[in-house]
């Protein structure tokens, strides 16, 4: 550091009050003091005429976006904020977040400016036609066809014992969850018990597995792989499983375990008992390595063992209709989603003669809102919120943010870890070229900021639909309370929409219907799937970025992910079925 930026010592503060001082030409001073005087308020006239400008503009944006004539008539969930002051429904920049998080108040720079640049590109889009790929996968998708039906196998006796489940989240892991349970009931040589749902207090819903799929197909379809029952045998019902060391708890069993671990500890425990009850088992077992044939075993149970009951391949197939027209053609995909209940191929009938619809998975409920630590622009109203909702729902992350220090929302954004908003979710698909007369499907309860948060997506795109809107009330009324079925009508109608975004890749949901639509697909069920950390780097920039460049960078980074490739090492298979032991490649 240079000398003159050191400061003085006390000897030469005292100095610098001496007579010597007094010294200097007092005109000279005068005028230093003048100039400075001048300064401060001309540089601060001149700030604060920018401050007031650039207020004035993303007020008037944003009141424009907020527009409720422009606004769907679906219902959303919605959370107002407590005072005027924070009625926000844009994402912040990196550098406002980072404010926030200091407990700054954040300047309201949205991403309306992109927001209303949006607007303006897709009103001059009518006209012109859209990418070519926008509802395509590339060539090479069609090389992949599903063969995870065929065995090579006898049917395991199941002499060994019993093994008994008890699933817990969603409906998303709870399928993931049956299929590993049909795995290690195959490796270890038992027999499984229909397995059963754990209520959540999250997702509120007491449904079980005989209320969302088929139990007698399920266990004939794999009859020739595994023995199932739907109950345990009398004789052992009155066992007290605790007392006798059958119960297996999550931290029993390490995420992503072995075989090798089953056989080492669970076995000898079923051959002693003859029962083993896993409780939870979320994710408790790995993806590599392991058996292709257990792995094959694995993909069998997903795409062909569970089937819906009827009830939900009924108004499945009538959400489906009213999105694709009366003329939609059958595929296989359609047949395995809704039975006996899909809509049979018409011989006269034309694939251009279809309605087009893209799905989109808004994973932005409150839930996951909450879980994230994410700041998504509410101030001090949304963070209180969150916590409370964090305080009942998740009250050990509560306690750690107490005694840890955890990452910044603004380090979270930057590394994609935030699940995308509205208004970002509708950045990325006018950037990608769907016109603003594009027919979309969300999927995802209650969005968090409901019809507020929503304005972004329903002003750009006011062609948005619900299964809430496409379904009478006296369709939807044997599934309401019951979320997870709510749940497998919005898997149907995303699974089988022409395109498919996903706003959180990590998202459960959102996997499984990628999975599906790569198995089932025949390489026409075009997947949108974010790279985020790449996303928020573009999005930090809406105060500069001009449009023709923010819509290069997104579709470069989209077709990036859109690309054909095996599953890779230690990935799901329910995502990625693109390997030998689930589908089969074909030569062109």
């Amino acid at each position: 550091m240079p000398e003159a930026a050191v400061p003085p010592p006390l000897p030469l503060l005292a100095a610098a009050s001496s007579p010597v001082a007094a010294a200097l030409p007092r005109a000279r001073r005068r005028q230093q003091q003048q100039r400075r005087g001048w300064r401060r308020p001309r540089g601060l006239l001149v700030w604060g005429a920018l401050v007031a400008f650039f207020f004035v503009m993303n007020w008037w944006m944003f009141s424009r976006l907020q527009d409720p004539s422009a606004r769907p008539h679906f219902r959303l969930r919605r959370h107002p904020p407590r005072a005027p002051a924070t009625v926000n429904s844009s994402l912040l920049t990196l550098e406002e977040v980072s404010g926030a998080a200091k407990g700054k108040r954040a300047h309201r720079v949205m991403l309306t400016r992109l927001l209303a640049l949006a607007g303006h590109a897709l009103a001059e889009a009518e006209t012109r036609p859209e990418p070519k790929d926008l509802w395509e996968e590339p060539i090479n998708a069609t090389m992949w066809r599903p063969c995870s039906d065929q065995r090579d196998w006898k049917a395991s006796e199941g002499t060994n014992g019993y093994i008994m489940i008890s699933a817990n989240g969603g409906i998303n892991q709870q399928r993931v969850a049956i299929c590993n349970a049909v795995t290690i009931s195959r490796l270890l040589n038992a027999t499984l018990v229909i397995p059963k749902f754990l209520y959540s207090n999250v997702w509120l819903d007491k449904s079980q597995f005989g209320d969302i799929y088929q139990e007698d197909y399920f266990i004939k379809y794999l009859k020739s792989d595994i023995q199932i029952v739907k109950d345990l045998p009398v004789e052992l019902q009155s066992l007290d499983l605790e007392a006798i060391g059958s119960l297996v708890n999550d931290t029993d069993v390490m995420k992503e375990a072995k075989p090798s671990l089953y056989v080492k500890k669970i076995l000898p425990i079923l051959l002693r008992n003859r029962v083993v009850h896993f409780i939870g088992f979320g994710n408790r077992l790995s993806f590599d390595p392991i058996p292709s044939d257990l792995q094959r075993l694995r993909c069998r149970c997903n795409f062909h063992a569970l089937r819906f009951v009827h009830k939900i391949q009924e108004t499945g197939a009538v959400l489906v209709e009213r999105l694709h027209g009366r003329r939609a053609s059958s595929s296989p995909l359609k047949d395995n989603l809704l039975g006996q209940f899909a809509i049979k191929s018409d011989p006269s009938a034309n694939k251009s003669d279809a309605s087009k619809y893209l799905a989109v998975h808004l994973r932005f409920e409150i839930d996951m809102v909450a879980y994230s630590l994410c700041y998504f622009g509410g101030g001090k109203d949304e963070e209180d919120e969150l916590e409370a909702y964090r305080q009942i729902h998740f009250p050990v992350l509560s306690e750690l943010k107490k005694t840890t220090k955890l990452p910044s929302a603004a380090f979270l954004r930057s590394e994609g870890k935030c699940p995308l908003a509205p208004e970002e979710a509708v950045l990325m698909l006018a950037a990608i070229g769907f016109k603003r007369s594009t027919k979309i499907y969300i999927a995802g309860a209650e969005i968090y900021g409901g019809k507020d948060r929503m304005a972004a997506i329903s002003r750009l795109y006011p062609a948005l639909v619900t299964k809430e809107t496409l379904l009478s009330p006296s369709e939807l009324e044997p599934f309401r309370n019951f979320s997870s079925q709510l749940a497998a009508l919005d898997f149907i109608a995303c699974a089988a929409a022409d395109a498919f975004a996903m706003t959180d890749p990590g998202s459960q949901f959102s996997s499984l219907v990628q999975g599906y639509r790569m198995y089932y697909g025949g390489g026409d069920l075009p997947t949108i799937r974010p790279n985020k950390r790449r996303l928020a780097s573009i999005l930090v920039k809406n105060a500069t970025i001009e449009w023709n460049e923010f819509e290069s960078r997104v579709r470069k980074l989209i077709h990036q992910t859109k690309q054909v490739h095996e599953r890779p090492v230690a990935r799901s298979i329910f995502r990625h079925p693109r390997c030998s032991e689930c589908m089969c490649r074909t030569e062109q």
